[in-house]
């Protein structure tokens, strides 16, 4: 199975900044990532748009094909390009996913599931650390053709298996994978946290 790490976003809730390289507990977010999911995996993708950016970095780059800056260009990019058939797709403002979550979701799913999804108490779905299959490029392109952008909006088209976090929860027993920073101030907040994790 491949790692899609998404890191083509604009970070304009965080002033700009590229927040794939902010230090979260001492190390930029790319690395947390990197040293902690990498292992799991066949092969890391970083979905960007400045390639050479992650040049230094033991990974493969996936351009985004569509010009629309979204969640959704980065999966299709990233799977467009992997060499698996499934992929576990992550954010660079998560920087504590557990890869223990990571592994328990692919082991819920079966080769004919095309997303893998944890299912939160509250009925939300997580649908930026899920797993994917290759299966949704079309269906994710056709969407950003038509200009829409919200990453389950192809979900009816293909077959999707939801995982309680009730059995993800042995991987990651707090949930901070789920966790974003997406403001200075939630970064602040982490940053201080990571102390203690």
């Amino acid at each position: 199975m491949s790692l899609i790490i998404l890191a083509g976003g604009l970070g304009s809730r965080m002033g700009g900044v590229r927040k794939v390289f902010l230090e979260v507990g001492g190390r930029r977010i790319i690395e947390r990532l990197l040293d902690e999911l990498s292992p799991a995996f066949g092969e890391t993708v970083v979905s960007c748009r400045a390639p050479e950016d992650f040049a230094s970095y033991p990974v493969r780059t996936a351009p985004d094909r569509f010009e629309a800056r979204s969640s959704l260009t980065g999966i299709h990019a990233g799977l467009s390009v992997c060499a698996f058939e499934h992929a576990f797709v992550c954010a660079c403002d998560a920087p504590f996913v557990r890869q223990g979550l990571a592994v328990r979701l692919a082991e819920q799913g079966e080769e004919t599931d095309d997303v893998v999804i944890p299912l939160k108490e509250d009925g939300y779905r997580e649908p930026l650390c899920a797993v994917y299959s290759r299966r949704c490029v079309r269906s994710a392109a056709e969407q950003l053709d038509r200009g829409e952008y919200k990453i389950i909006g192809f979900f009816d088209q293909v077959k999707v298996r939801e995982v309680p976090v009730s059995l993800l929860r042995p991987g990651d027993p707090d949930l901070l994978s789920f966790v974003n920073v997406n403001t200075p101030e939630e970064l602040e907040r982490w940053r201080a946290a990571a102390e203690a994790l």
